[in-house]
Parts: structure tokens; sequence; C-alpha cells
């Protein structure tokens, strides 16, 4: 019988708060240990962080530059702090950035931040040149999903779950450079087209709607997607014996949306295709409802 070695516990201090959490923990789990957060937005609690965004950084103490919280390690008698006018200073600018280059407007996450430190993105906009803010139309080339790319951040979110962390598909990537990158299939190639396996996990962390279910696409297009008249319904899918919890999304008594709680072991959030998409025979039969023509069926030779 083995016995389960516990890790070296490190003691750092976090807004002078001393915090005791295992060797090799980041700074942002000492940060929430010491019962304080700081924002987040291409973490995600099921995949590895790789600090891509810098809306998280921290000062700690000996440091010529701000550090990322959810990559750097903790290292014994670190001295954290996280609320200083220069971190504010440098999370304002992130997230007024972001607001000039994309669309966010239904990103609740920067909508947030935006708000908690006084973002001003309009102070940017005298040297933007023309073209700094792209202008794509959504992409619209399955029944599925839709990519609306003027609203993503790169936040590689999509990609990690596309990846080994994932799917394992590997179906996406980034493409271009500058203002002229982009997640791409490979040669703006119709989803349809591509190594795509349509299990929509891109959609579960996408936290901007870059990605996002075509009915919920159609049905805010046509102003009838409301989060407040939804009720979350948990179930078990009934396509194969794995038993993946799956929540439904219910507006008007019907299925608008599946997601899967990331509490759970097996998922972590994560679902097939037909787990994800491939509901629509609840409502067979049925007079249709609003958003009801962008219902999704999933294409041929995918379940």
């Amino acid at each position: 019988m083995t016995r389960e070695v516990q890790a070296p516990l490190v003691t750092v201090e976090v807004d002078d708060q001393r915090v005791e959490i295992p060797e090799a923990s980041t700074l942002l789990q000492a940060i929430r240990a010491a019962g304080k957060d700081v924002p987040t937005l291409c973490y995600h609690p099921v995949l590895e962080p790789i600090g891509v965004c810098r809306v998280c950084v921290v000062e700690v103490e000996g440091s010529r530059t701000l550090v990322p919280a959810c990559i750097r390690r903790v290292e014994p008698g670190m001295r954290v702090r996280t609320e200083t006018p220069r971190v504010e200073l440098s999370r304002r600018m992130v997230v007024e950035l972001l607001q000039t280059s994309v669309d966010t407007s239904l990103a609740p996450d920067v909508q947030r931040y935006a708000a908690e430190y006084g973002a001003r993105p309009e102070r940017w906009q005298p040297f933007a040149r023309e073209g700094f803010r792209t202008r794509r139309a959504p992409k619209v080339d399955n029944d599925l999903y839709v990519r609306d790319l003027d609203r993503c951040i790169l936040c590689y979110r999509c990609v990690r779950a596309c990846g080994e962390e994932g799917q394992s598909s590997f179906a996406i990537a980034v493409a271009g450079r500058g203002l002229g990158a982009r997640i791409d299939p490979g040669f703006d190639l119709p989803l349809p087209d591509s190594a795509c396996v349509f299990c929509g996990n891109c959609l579960a962390v996408c936290p901007t709607e870059a990605l996002v279910p075509k009915t919920q696409f159609e049905m805010r297009r046509a102003g009838t997607w409301d989060e407040r008249r939804q009720q979350v319904v948990t179930t078990t899918c009934p396509y194969c014996g794995v038993g993946c919890k799956l929540n439904l999304h219910v507006q008007d008594n019907r299925i608008v949306k599946v997601t899967a709680p990331l509490e759970d072991p097996i998922t972590r959030g994560f679902l097939c295709v037909k787990g994800r998409f491939g509901w629509t025979y609840v409502h067979a039969g049925t007079a249709s409802g609003p958003g009801s023509e962008a219902e999704p069926s999933t294409p041929a030779g995918t379940l």
C-alpha cells in the first residue's frame, strides 16, 4: 500500500496576509487561498495556464516587472501586491486595448473589468489607424456553431481545448500575424472541410462569444435570447454508456443550448458532438418557437 506524499508548504505574503500553500502552486492559487482574486481572461480552470492576456498581473517585491499571477510559481518569502496603482493601470490598459481592437460587448468578464478599472477605450481611438479594429462578418458555414472573429481576443482557450488538453483534434490554430492574427482551421477553410469534429469544446471555453452555438447566435440576432428567462436542468446524456452529465439551458420550455458542468470529473466541461448538439429530437413534431429556425442538426457522418 502506497502512502500519498504531500507537497511541502511554502509561505508567501499576499497583501500583508501570510498564506501557506503547496510548493509549485501559482500566485493565482495563493491569492485565492488568501480569500482574494485577480481578473483573468485566458485562464480556464480545466486548461493549463499560459499567461497570454496579462490582465492578471501583480507586483512581486524585488521584481522589476509586473508578473502574471496565473503562471508564476510561488517561492518562499514572496511578497505579493494585487491592488497597487501600477497594477491597476496595467490592467486598465489591457482592457482598453481589447475594447479598442475587438467587439467585447458580449464578453461579460471584459465588461466587468472595464467598469471596475474605469476603462476609457475611446482615448485610444485617435492613435488607432484605419482598420485597427477588425471588421469581419460572422462565419456561418455549418448548422452547429458560428465563428464571429470580430469578437475574438486571442486568448487561445479554444486552440488548447481542441488540442491535447481536450479533444486532441488539433483542428484550429492561430494564423496570420499582428492585426491579421486569427483563429483558423487552415487556409481559411470552411469548418466542414477541415479536421473539426464539431464537438463544440471550443465553444465551451470561449469567453467572448467569438465561438457560439448557432441557436444562440440566431436568437441573439432575432432579439429573443434572454438568459434571465432560462433555467438550467441537469440530466444524463442518452447516447452512450459513459453517462456524461449535461446542463440543459431551457427557455420558453425549449432547449436552446447544452453545456457540461466543469466539476464533473469525467467530462471536465467537455462533450462530444452528440452530447452538445444532438438534442433537437426532443422538439420533433412541436411547433416552432423563437430561434427554432437555427436549431442545429448534426452534420452527416458525425453521429
